[in-house]
């Protein structure tokens, strides 16, 4: 970060300490995925079209003219309501396109349909062919699911409690939907509902007159509202199930194709926030080589071999991304507006919080990525505040002995797996999500240059853990870093690359010309001293 001569660094926790006005955590986007879950097998289509619905041959010709009455109702629809009709193509912004009829259907204030799009898109729908069979016997098909081009309909919604929203629907068998909803918007209609005053960012709360009672409605906006939501819509709806379907359990259930879970801290003046994002993107760009992290300054990059994103630094553009990659999900933090900050776990696969993803296990699912929120500004503020006290240096770089009798062998400074180790720990991801063996070993190996195995690997965590740097969940191979864990890595790694390499490197093209001209005085000094004491230097 920029700075005059003798000007005081600005740290994270200068920023955060002091000049936040709001501080709320809530659901922001939420896409779901409908699918009628009898209908998923080969058996289950058998089963709905011959003893279901009395088809004496269970035959796909049934698809198509489920098919052909669900289309006619959406045109009847719309044209009963008044409702206009969109065709969407591939290269539309949906969200652009839709935007006036949605603005129109908001200063009615009424709940609605504002309008229904169409459009031809690949989805994953039965496909049947028939059978080899005796041309005197009654024919058989067999039946897969493919991905094939289709109509779908979008219905874009204004709704008086959630706001902007939509509800996809397939119209070709097993019908399956999306459904989109925005937390912030539901939020923002509860509050006025609820008389909190507040003023808004462009998605999310700027400001309000009773933080805590909107936390309170903030935590509110779970399954059960969501359910409602749907169920409300598809009644009014043209669906191409009936209520005979639904009666006999051919209806939707709703999993969680994509949620952000959202934390967005205000600050009070804009420069605040600009002062917040130098001095993290700065902390930032080398410490422990983030390879995992991808710093974008206003433009896409693409993956490298294993899914990885590269660092990729542009200083020309304003906005700035921190995007934290794990498994199909990931954290982004970035400024909301020049003025708040945003930090949003996005789940792309409810797996990867080890939670289930159908909709009734969204609290689980919002608990856990708020939990990923609150360490990843937790390991930041550990990383510029940093400083490791006298006795906590000298026990973890010396052998000691475990409060159990178990000996903790010594993490010494400078040494170069220990040094890579510290490396490997400076990892945001690792923060959030914990360290497993072989996470440890691919970062090591890196680092190191060399192969790293699986028995390193276990004898590193251990001596870890000894040391109490890092504790073990419960029944898992899993290890969080302690807050002393956080203070080794980042002092042992700042200290290395950022104080002692640039001093013994100041020879290198790439050394601060200040230091270098500094110590080259130094030098000189010496050898003056030298000679005055008449020591020979050395050959």
């Amino acid at each position: 970060m920029a700075r005059s001569a003798g000007s005081r660094v600005v740290t994270v926790n200068d920023v955060l300490d002091g000049h936040v006005v709001l501080d709320v955590e809530c659901l922001d986007r939420v896409y779901l995925s409908g699918f009628v879950n009898s209908l998923q097998t080969p058996g289950g289509v058998i089963y709905f079209l011959h003893t279901h619905r009395g088809q004496p041959i269970a035959s796909p010709a049934v698809f198509g003219q489920i098919g052909d009455r669900f289309r006619a109702a959406v045109g009847s629809y719309a044209e009963a309501n008044h409702i206009p009709v969109v065709k969407l193509k591939a290269r539309d912004r949906n969200a652009e396109v839709m935007r006036p009829y949605l603005a129109a259907a908001a200063r009615s204030g009424r709940s609605q349909v504002a309008a229904i799009g169409v459009a031809q898109e690949p989805q994953p729908v039965w496909t049947a062919r028939q059978r080899d069979t005796d041309p005197a016997k009654p024919p058989q098909f067999s039946f897969t699911k493919e991905n094939r081009r289709v109509t779908v309909y979008y219905f874009y919604l204004w709704d008086a409690d959630f706001g902007p929203a939509f509800i996809k629907i397939c119209s070709y068998f097993p019908y399956p939907l999306k459904v989109w909803v925005n937390g912030h918007e539901w939020a923002k209609r509860q509050a006025t509902r609820a008389g909190i005053g507040f003023t808004e960012l462009s998605n999310g709360f700027a400001s309000t007159e009773d933080p805590a009672g909107l936390q309170v409605i903030c935590d509110r906006l779970g399954p059960g509202v969501i359910t409602v939501f749907f169920e409300r819509w598809m009644a009014r709806l043209p669906v191409p199930l009936n209520r005979q379907d639904r009666d006999a359990g051919f209806w939707w259930e709703l999993s969680m194709r994509q949620i952000e879970v959202s934390r967005t801290i205000v600050f009070d003046t804009p420069r605040h926030t600009r002062a917040f994002f130098e001095a993290l993107i700065a902390d930032n760009l080398d410490i422990g080589r983030p390879e995992h992290a991808e710093i974008v300054f206003g433009r896409t990059h693409g993956r490298k071999a294993g899914g990885l994103f590269k660092t990729a630094i542009d200083r020309h553009t304003i906005g700035v991304t921190l995007n934290i990659f794990y498994k199909h999900s990931r954290i982004k933090q970035y400024l909301k507006d020049q003025r708040a900050l945003r930090i949003e776990t996005v789940v792309n696969d409810a797996y990867d919080l080890s939670s289930q993803r159908l909709l009734h296990n969204l609290d689980d699912l919002q608990t856990k990525a708020r939990a990923c929120n609150h360490r990843l500004l937790d390991a930041e503020r550990a990383g510029q505040g940093a400083v490791l006290a006298s006795p906590v240096f000298e026990r973890i770089t010396q052998p000691t002995l475990t409060d159990d009798g178990r000996r903790a062998p010594a993490l010494r400074f400078g040494d170069p797996r220990v040094q890579a180790l510290a490396g490997a720990l400076c990892f945001t991801l690792h923060a959030v999500t914990g360290i497993t063996n072989k996470s440890l070993r691919a970062l090591m190996t890196g680092l190191l240059g060399s192969p790293y195995t699986t028995n390193q690997a276990s004898y590193d965590l251990a001596r870890l853990r000894h040391n109490g740097l890092i504790n073990r969940a419960p029944h898992r191979n899993l290890y969080t870093l302690t807050e002393a864990g956080l203070a080794f890595a980042i002092f042992y790694t700042k200290v290395y690359d950022r104080l002692l390499r640039p001093l013994m490197a100041t020879d290198q093209p790439q050394a601060p010309p200040v230091i270098g001209a500094a110590l080259r005085i130094i030098d000189r000094h010496i050898d003056h001293r030298l000679a005055d004491a008449r020591l020979p230097t050395a050959a």
